[in-house]
């Protein structure tokens, strides 16, 4: 073989490796400890990452879509968010509790982990690059009105803005409003109109369906 043959006729990505975080570091070095004493195995994190990598969005969505076509499964959600997504058979661990906040026509919640990226993993998948930004972390805080603006989401004046802090013990999610001219469609056309930034509450969904 040459070194030609090695050559693709494509253009590849630019390498982003870049030097290990503190945190990187401090990971790699715990997770390599825990397997020299036995505590898991290293095919055990590998099936745990590919379990974290296979959760996506449209886990939330069905949630949504439940809740907004079943009154009693809404209010069961809102009482106790974890129990009411593994009624619909969704695994959600045993390492937090799940809270859903609902918009309403007067009221508009965000969330946020204003300590690092606390996230529903298990309901919406991996959490976006700019919700772990220090950036979003400190701004949605103090100036929620302004990054929703900047998210493409502008509401009244009269509508009360809330923003939830999450913890590792308790994480949110958005209960977006149902988009009106969705009168009719079913659950799982209702499903596909719900994205995951409806769920943490940086947009609201639309009678269109997710084409991405």
């Amino acid at each position: 073989m040459t070194m030609n043959d090695t050559h693709h006729d494509h253009a590849h990505p630019p390498n982003q490796d870049g030097p290990l975080t503190h945190y990187q570091i401090l990971e790699s070095a715990v997770r390599e400890l825990l397997i020299e004493k036995g505590v898991f195995t290293a095919d055990d994190v590998r099936r745990e990452v590919e379990k974290m990598d296979q959760r996506t969005p449209a886990r939330g969505a069905k949630v949504v879509a439940r809740a907004w076509t079943d009154p009693a499964y809404k209010e069961r959600l809102l009482e106790n968010g974890t129990a009411a997504c593994e009624e619909l058979g969704l695994d959600m661990g045993q390492t937090y509790f799940l809270v859903a906040v609902e918009n309403t026509e007067s009221v508009h919640n965000v969330i946020v982990c204003t300590l690092c990226s606390c996230y529903p993993r298990n309901l919406i998948g991996l959490p976006p690059d700019w919700y772990k930004s220090r950036a979003y972390r400190t701004r949605v805080v103090r100036e929620p009105r302004e990054v929703l603006k900047e998210f493409g989401l502008e509401l009244p004046e009269s509508t009360t803005i809330r923003v939830h802090d999450s913890t590792a013990d308790m994480r949110y999610m958005v209960l977006p409003r149902r988009p009106e001219g969705t009168e009719g469609m079913s659950e799982e056309e209702l499903a596909a109109t719900v994205t995951r930034d409806c769920m943490i509450g940086v947009a609201a969904p639309t009678a269109e369906p997710v084409t991405t």
